[in-house]
Formats: structure tokens, sequence, C-alpha cells
């Protein structure tokens, strides 16, 4: 369980920059799947339900203007950043996991 901030800045705009942060690198990965999820239903509102495979997130992920998260290091009391690469391959071993294949 290491403490993670998710930056974020959906556009070009300095002004759609937002933060969340979480408990664990896991729910912050859930959290970025549950931004996507949103937009998703604002795309298409009258849908009863959606549906999503995992290179629609990933392109999702590549056009947000800027997307990194922040994890805490208790060895050295620090926040070590990652990249998009990065939550992208976490984000595929996350929902391997969820799917059971390990």
């Amino acid at each position: 369980m290491s403490h993670t901030i998710l930056l974020l800045q959906s556009t070009n705009k300095l002004d759609s920059r937002t933060y969340s942060d979480y408990e664990s690198v896991d729910e912050s990965l859930d959290g970025i799947c549950k931004v996507f999820e949103e937009h998703l239903k604002k795309r298409n509102p009258m849908s009863p339900s959606i549906t999503y495979d995992i290179s629609e997130l990933f392109e999702f992920i590549d056009e947000i203007s800027d997307l990194s998260c922040l994890v805490f290091q208790k060895q050295t009391g620090q926040y070590k950043p990652h990249n998009k690469e990065w939550i992208k391959q976490e984000i595929f071993q996350l929902l391997r996991k969820q799917a059971g294949g390990k």
C-alpha cells in the first residue's frame, strides 16, 4: 500500500489540471479507469451500459494532455514520479490480475 497522487491535465488548458490521492497504486489505476468510463458515458448518454477494451483505454490515456502518478516510497520518504507508459503497464497488469491471469 503506497500512497499515490494522480496528476491529470485533460486538455492543454491549465485550468483542466486536477489531482486525486489514493491509498494505493491499484486504487489510482482504478481511478483512471473511472475517469475514462465517465468520459464514455458523456459521449454515449443514451447507452444503457458502457463497454470498452484496453486499447481504447490506452488511446484515451495517450490523448490526455498530461497524466502522471507520484508514488510514495517508504525507504526514502519521497514520492517517485511515473509517466503514462508506466501507468499503462500497471493498468495492464492490474486488469490481468483482476481477470485471474496473474
